[in-house]
């Protein structure tokens, strides 16, 4: 009896390598825990469509406004003057000002009257001044392409979990400009919190990716994605209730300073410790991982396992020197997919906002309209999970780019009149778009070692907000032609998904740790086979552990 209980447990008992592989409580828990601040970063990052919202305004008049005018007047003159134009008074003989008093000549407007003080073009006064309104979102944007960039490399220098921390709590600095009164000072701490904040998106998604195991990497990212949307319709519903800014920006922002709590319970990635030679760490990490998952792993031999040993084990054995950014550069294969992967995500930032900023002209009130080109991002998610588990992460992202690309270029053409077959190709093809933008996230984080992951995640991210920062300017080229922002669109995503077809599968590889690993592999695949990209990974890696 004793014999067959002892075989039993033999039998239960897991390699060490497989500890991360088991999903289980403990990533549910830490999965939960990284998404609290992409919720609240991502509301951050959007505050500024309701924050510096464009509000109703009109010229003020010296001679007919008393010393507090209000919106609304029945002696406006009664002919279409635009909010930047001063109708200018006749003499007046007495009393006060009528829908006759003014003359048919106007003035440039230097004082306006707003409708009401809900957003901080009225606080600021950028009355008539659009290109100042469109800076506040610009430079947001350029702060979260420099916070991507530096967060890759702390990422990689200091760790995944300290770096998250990091960025969310000091995301609070935000909170500095309920109490601004110049535009010149709101525009810095807007851009100085988004470029503490956006680092949490980089070491949030290389944190879950690295925890979850092979088979849970397109789950993470979805989970993530998840979180992501659900900030944005957050945020719409919070601006329902709250539209003053002040009050707005004071309950987005407070959050962030409990994320210092994050310290206690948020965990480090065992795969980073390890290539870090933090092996007691990295121990430690794996056994509240088999305890917290109730998984049956030979603890005696993990405790007495070295530093090389236990990389042996997670196939890490060829990581004997750091390897940096600039090592990328004397790969031909990593530039290559650098290349690929950054221009993907581009295309992402540059579709998947270009056509949420684009929804506002469909009909109904801005905080519906944002919140239907979020929901449509949520099915999305659910197809690329199913997609990139059953098919692969490489075939699903072409044709999605694909079509995505002739969806957004067929908009374009169709007539006004045929109003909702046009929202329908429209919402079409944000639901496509939002199959690629969680499947470029793994796709991405699955192409490039562990070595410069993080790095190399950053260096993408920058090139998709770059990408969300020219996707504002897209409406200005309705002035020319409304066909020119959907084709736009459209022919960035097609070129996307051919590039693709020069990068690699990577459903079920394991993770590479280093250039050469990737260099190796790809040295070993026969030229006239190029679908054994896997089959090649999976004996390199064997023959590395044996």
């Amino acid at each position: 009896m004793e014999r067959n209980d002892t075989e039993r447990k033999e039998k239960e008992e897991i390699e060490i390598i497989e500890t991360m592989e088991k999903f289980g409580r403990y990533q549910m828990l830490q999965y939960f825990l990284i998404c609290l601040p992409a919720v609240v970063v991502t509301m951050l990052n959007v505050n500024y469509v309701f924050v510096a919202g464009d509000i109703n305004y009109r010229c003020r008049i010296p001679e007919c406004d008393d010393q507090y005018p209000v919106y609304n007047t029945s002696w406006w003159p009664n002919k279409n003057i635009d909010r930047c134009t001063r109708p200018l008074v006749k003499e007046l003989t007495g009393g006060s000002c009528t829908n006759d008093s003014f003359t048919e000549a106007v003035a440039v407007c230097t004082e306006w009257v707003y409708e009401t003080n809900e957003t901080v073009v009225a606080e600021l006064d950028l009355g008539c001044q659009p290109w100042k309104i469109n800076l506040i979102g610009t430079m947001h944007n350029i702060g979260m392409s420099l916070a991507m960039m530096a967060s890759g490399w702390l990422c990689d220098r200091f760790g995944r979990m300290p770096t998250l921390i990091m960025c969310s709590v000091g995301s609070c600095v935000g909170l500095l400009k309920i109490f601004t009164s110049t535009y010149s000072v709101y525009v810095v701490i807007e851009m100085l919190e988004a470029t503490i904040s956006s680092g949490a998106y980089t070491a949030g998604m290389v944190l879950m990716i690295e925890i979850g195991g092979k088979n849970n990497r397109v789950l993470a990212g979805v989970i993530f994605a998840y979180a992501v949307y659900l900030g944005e319709t957050l945020y719409a519903i919070i601006a329902m209730f709250l539209p003053y800014w002040k009050h707005l920006v004071a309950a987005i922002y407070s959050p962030s300073i409990a994320f210092v709590l994050l310290i206690f319970v948020l965990k480090e990635s065992p795969r980073w410790q390890l290539l870090n030679d933090k092996t007691e760490l990295a121990k430690n990490t794996l056994l509240l991982v088999a305890k917290v998952n109730k998984v049956n792993i030979d603890r005696e031999k993990l405790l007495h396992m070295n530093a090389e040993d236990l990389k042996k084990e997670y196939n890490i054995n060829s990581y004997e020197e750091r390897e940096g950014f600039m090592a990328i550069f004397k790969s031909r294969e990593m530039i290559k997919r650098a290349i690929v992967a950054a221009f993907c995500k581009f295309t992402v930032g540059f579709v998947y906002y270009g056509l949420m900023i684009n929804s506002v002209f469909l009909p109904g009130s801005k905080y519906t309209n944002f919140m239907l080109a979020t929901a449509m991002s949520y099915p999305g998610e659910l197809l690329s999970l199913y997609l990139m588990n059953k098919v692969g992460r490489k075939f699903p992202l072409i044709f999605g780019y694909l079509i995505c690309g002739v969806l957004c270029a067929v908009t374009g053409w169709i007539p006004e009149a045929y109003t909702w077959l046009k929202i329908t190709i429209f919402l079409l093809g944000k639901l496509i778009i939002s199959v690629c933008y969680t499947g470029v996230i793994t796709y991405t984080m699955e192409l490039f070692p562990t070595s410069v992951r993080g790095t190399m995640l950053g260096v993408c991210s920058v090139s998709a907000g770059i990408g969300s920062m020219i996707a504002p300017l897209t409406p200005i080229l309705n002035s020319v032609s409304v066909v020119l922002p959907p084709m736009i669109f459209g022919i960035t995503a097609l070129i996307s998904g051919v590039l693709l077809i020069r990068t690699p599968e990577t459903k079920d590889a394991p993770l590479m740790d280093t250039i050469q690993q990737v260099d190796l592999a790809q040295s070993l695949i026969p030229r006239k086979k190029p679908n054994v990209d896997i089959e090649i990974t999976y004996e390199f890696n064997k023959n590395n552990k044996d």
